[in-house]
């Protein structure tokens, strides 16, 4: 019985034990587990004051919740922006700033909600007063005169790079709107002392039909009279400049084809146009330097193996295509870098259509060598002397800093289908 006793009392001594333990550890005030915290990434602090985002350095951003590679990006697109963010619109499209980042600072964002557009920052195009001394034809404009009205050199430079791709002529306010250089803001303040039509004219809707109306031939530029000249497509007084150009300037002759280029009156895309008829006479050009355009010799050429990237100017002839044609030709693929596609080649000015098509249903078309990019590796030089981008190239060239997204950059680009179809071609 004793042995019974004892085990019976070591059990009730086990259970008195436990629930002193249990007594001690519920009569215990709530642990305190205040300076506990987790760990975050990127987080932004609770407490916000407002702030200048343009007063920030690297640590402050870094702060607000951004890592250093993410404050270094938005103090970098900060510089791309012209030195200062304008507004908060601006601000969010910085990609190293988050949707949710943004918005929990947004209220604290020492800046007006829409402001100058980043691209206008970009141009450092802030917002300028122009001076317009009355009407006006936007065509006789030079360089300084924009700069006068109140453009910056680079502004006035695009605007006439804009004209030349035209033409030589705004040819309306339509066209001459469409220059992406020309706020809507601007435009409304110059479009009444603007001497064009309000509609382009149906007989030159593009600078194409310009081109189209001249009739070239072969001529020696130093015997080429004034009317001569105009015929080329030059006006009364470029043709008056290149004529005083050859006889004050060169003492009366043009010496060599590429005197002729350096006239500041002739552009180096109508040079190449004009160079294939260009005739110097012997008796008035030194016989060292002088062109003489002599057609070499037909040769048999399988045209059904000719691929259309590589065919020769003296292959286009023996097909049968006059001079104005095969230079039109090798001249535009040369500016594509190749052709991708075969309604290009017929897409060509100054060629004989019905037998381009001929060659173009005959000959095969090799596309494997031709430069391919894409926008966000494209070279600037690339994007900025192709015809199918340089007139988007700047806000290529800018959206990109900031957006990897090529789906988004299209978007900004808001360009035309038929316009965005063609460049895709030439991307990868």
């Amino acid at each position: 019985m004793k042995k019974n006793d004892y085990q019976k009392l070591g059990v009730l001594g086990i259970i008195l034990v436990a629930l002193l333990i249990f007594q001690e550890y519920t009569g215990r005030e709530k642990a305190d587990f205040s300076d506990i915290t987790f760990i975050s990434k990127n987080t932004i602090p609770a407490k916000l004051s407002e702030f200048d985002p343009n007063d920030l350095d690297v640590k402050q951003w870094q702060k607000l919740g951004f890592s250093a590679s993410q404050a270094a990006v938005i103090l970098k697109y900060k510089k791309v922006v012209g030195g200062s963010f304008t507004s908060r619109q601006q601000l969010k499209k910085c990609f190293a700033i988050s949707e949710d980042q943004f918005s929990r600072l947004e209220q604290y964002i020492l800046l007006p909600e829409a402001g100058a557009g980043t691209y206008d920052s970009y141009r450092k195009a802030e917002k300028r007063t122009l001076s317009v001394p009355g009407a006006f034809n936007p065509d006789h404009l030079s360089h300084q005169d924009w700069q006068t009205m109140g453009f910056s050199e680079k502004q006035a430079a695009a605007i006439l790079k804009y004209k030349q791709y035209l033409g030589g002529s705004f040819l309306s306010k339509e066209k001459f709107r469409e220059c992406f250089i020309i706020s809507d803001e601007n435009y409304q303040k110059l479009a009444p002392y603007i001497i064009l039509p309000e509609k382009t004219p149906a007989s030159a809707k593009t600078f194409n039909n310009q081109k189209a109306a001249i009739r070239y031939f072969t001529f020696d530029p130093n015997a080429a009279s004034a009317d001569d000249w105009q015929r080329l497509g030059f006006s009364e007084k470029q043709a008056q400049t290149i004529i005083s150009y050859r006889d004050k300037v060169l003492k009366g002759q043009f010496r060599t084809v590429e005197d002729l280029k350096k006239c500041f009156v002739v552009s180096p895309e109508k040079f190449e146009e004009l160079k294939p008829y260009i005739r110097l006479n012997p008796a008035t050009a030194d016989s060292k330097d002088k062109m003489t355009y002599k057609i070499p010799q037909q040769e048999k050429t399988d045209f059904s193996k000719t691929d259309l990237n590589t065919i020769t100017f003296r292959q286009l002839l023996e097909f049968g295509l006059d001079e104005r044609s095969a230079g039109s030709i090798i001249g535009f693929r040369k500016k594509l870098g190749g052709f991708m596609n075969k309604q290009q080649i017929l897409q060509t000015y100054n060629i004989d259509q019905e037998l381009v098509q001929k060659l173009v249903n005959t000959a095969p078309l090799n596309t494997s060598d031709v430069p391919r990019y894409t926008l966000a590796e494209a070279p600037e030089e690339w994007l900025k002397n192709h015809p199918y981008f340089k007139y988007s190239a700047d806000k290529i060239i800018f959206y990109r800093l900031s957006e990897p997204n090529e789906k988004k950059i299209w978007k900004f680009l808001k360009l035309k289908p038929e316009y965005e179809e063609r460049m895709k071609w030439y991307l990868k």
